[in-house]
């Protein structure tokens, strides 16, 4: 799923822009209308765009509808990963930079909007009809249960409808001629034959062969992901609660103490359960928590009197344990016996060799521990990781030395015929997903091929399909006959338009960023 939301971020960003800035038509209008601004700051502002700022308010409120909307569209929750993965926030706030630009440019055009404009806009939202019909007084109230004022949300839609007639000004200039749809209309009719000849890596490698000046620049290139882990060991030492629960006495007046501090844990199907119906209960709890604070406070005394000389097997004998001692591991590959001790842990790995730690509560219990061994983070030597260095440059070095053939003969069937034994896919026709017969699925390479004529035959580049580099050639187009076209056209046209439009769309909102002055507020693209 994940993968098919990522295909309509881009669609979500133009589309976006032709939204309403702070609400979105119904379903997610009254969701994020009277939401806060999620303490980043009133005064402050989540951008400027040309000197113009959007508030966090109206941040979260687009943050809120895009989120929605993608909950809608999948019918499932948003995780934490997946928004971030996504990049919802960052989404949220391109939209709104791109509906300020829009807004400023519409105004720049000179586009008005007119208070009947607004008033029809609104008088056919669904939200506001009964029995098909607006009606004022649901209108009106249906905004105050949602804290929102007429003129708040009258100016909203004002700004939509200048949007909307902005992106219109834009699209209606777009046309499609004749050249393009019948160059559209060949590429659906028309059957092609390919010439190719293709290099794989694999084949190369015979070829390659490998200096230790190559691998050790290599290596040095890229040392960060030959780094080993940081490693180290530690002797630690657990003292229990229950290694000292049968030195713990506890008074009638520690009971009750502890009963009304900790009253909600003796919940009964009619309330709270009387102290003498869970007198034992009580006792074993309070019992188990002088136990465990008791037990703290003995390891942090052992350790306040062993630290300085790091006597880690002293502090246990005052203890009455033992110490256990761990072999070398890092962060991936802790040894069993403290897997799950997380805060242990990490405290190891944030002393120095030598020195004592702790003391350290756990579900468990509280440890004292020494870091018996610290092995840093380091680039092995060459000649211990070999293999793996060699492996990777004969892999890069291969599929650079297909790339170079493949485009030296790209380079040469642009000329004319070459000397290599060149492969035919045989005739066929236009796949949208890109399927060609003899080379596999690419649609880089089925648009290019259906562009070329017979009078330049030949790609500039060559193309990678499925590992392999294929130069190719045009060898023969067998063309449809233009009989059907002017049947056709207006249909092509009509196919064609959105797909161009498009384009304008994307074009022209890049024009307007490139020229634009935009600062975005710290605060959103932080971590």
């Amino acid at each position: 799923m994940l993968g098919v939301m990522r295909k309509y971020k881009q669609s979500f960003i133009i589309k976006g822009v032709f939204i309403v800035i702070v609400l979105s038509f119904v379903g997610t209008i009254f969701l994020i209308w009277g939401k806060g601004e999620e303490g980043l700051g009133g005064s402050q502002y989540a951008a400027k765009v040309n000197g113009d700022k959007i508030s966090f308010q109206e941040y979260s409120r687009g943050y809120e509808q895009i989120k929605t909307s993608f909950q809608q569209m999948y019918g499932q929750p948003i995780t934490p990963e997946i928004e971030k993965q996504l990049g919802l926030r960052k989404m949220a706030i391109e939209n709104l930079i791109n509906a300020t630009l829009v807004q400023q440019e519409a105004k720049r055009m000179g586009i008005k909007v007119s208070d009947k404009e607004i008033i029809d806009d609104i008088s056919k939202m669904q939200y506001f009809k009964t029995n098909g019909v607006f009606d004022k007084q649901k209108y009106e109230q249906v905004l105050k249960m949602n804290r929102i004022s007429p003129s708040d949300f009258e100016e909203a839609i004002r700004k939509e409808i200048l949007m909307r007639k902005a992106r219109n000004s834009v699209l209606d200039e777009v046309k499609v001629g004749d050249v393009e749809a019948i160059e559209a209309f060949r590429k659906q009719r028309d059957q092609i034959n390919l010439q190719f000849v293709s290099f794989s890596p694999a084949d190369m490698r015979k070829d390659i062969k490998v200096t230790d000046k190559e691998l050790n620049a290599y290596l040095e290139q890229h040392k960060k992901e030959f780094m080993t882990q940081e490693e180290i060991s530690v002797s630690y030492l657990l003292l229990t609660p229950n290694a000292i629960a049968s030195k713990v006495t506890v008074s009638e007046d520690d009971l009750t103490t502890y009963y009304q501090k900790n009253i909600d844990r003796y919940q009964g199907k009619g309330g709270i359960l009387p102290f003498t119906e869970v007198r034992e209960r009580v006792k074993a709890d309070c019992i188990r928590f002088k136990a465990a604070k008791k037990a703290y406070e003995m390891a942090a005394d052992a350790y306040n009197k062993t630290h300085k000389t790091g006597d880690l097997k002293a502090a246990a004998a005052m203890l009455g344990v033992t110490t256990s001692d761990t072999p070398l591991f890092s962060m991936k590959t802790l040894p069993a016996a403290i897997s799950g001790e997380t805060g242990l842990i990490q405290k190891a790995f944030s002393l120095k060799q030598g020195e004592m730690g702790g003391p350290v509560e756990t579900e468990k219990g509280v440890y004292l521990f020494k870091v018996l061994k610290r092995n840093p983070s380091a680039v092995p030597p060459l000649d211990k990781i070999r293999s793996e260095v060699e492996k990777r440059v004969l892999a890069e070095m291969s599929l650079d030395l297909a790339r170079k053939k493949a485009s030296d003969a790209q380079s040469r069937m642009g000329k004319g015929p070459i000397g290599e034994s060149l492969q035919e896919t045989g005739n066929f026709m236009y796949s949208a997903k890109g399927t060609i017969p003899g080379i596999g699925e690419s649609k880089e390479l089925m648009e290019a091929a259906f562009l070329l004529k017979t009078n330049d035959p030949a790609p500039k580049s060559p193309f990678q399909v499925n590992g392999r580099w294929y130069a190719v050639r045009l060898k023969n187009r067998t063309e449809t006959p233009l009989d059907d076209f002017k049947k056709e056209r207006a249909k092509i046209i009509t196919e064609l338009r959105p797909r161009k439009q498009q384009e304008a769309m994307e074009k022209w909102l890049k024009g307007l960023r490139d020229k634009a002055k935009i600062n975005i507020n710290a605060a959103l693209t932080a971590e």
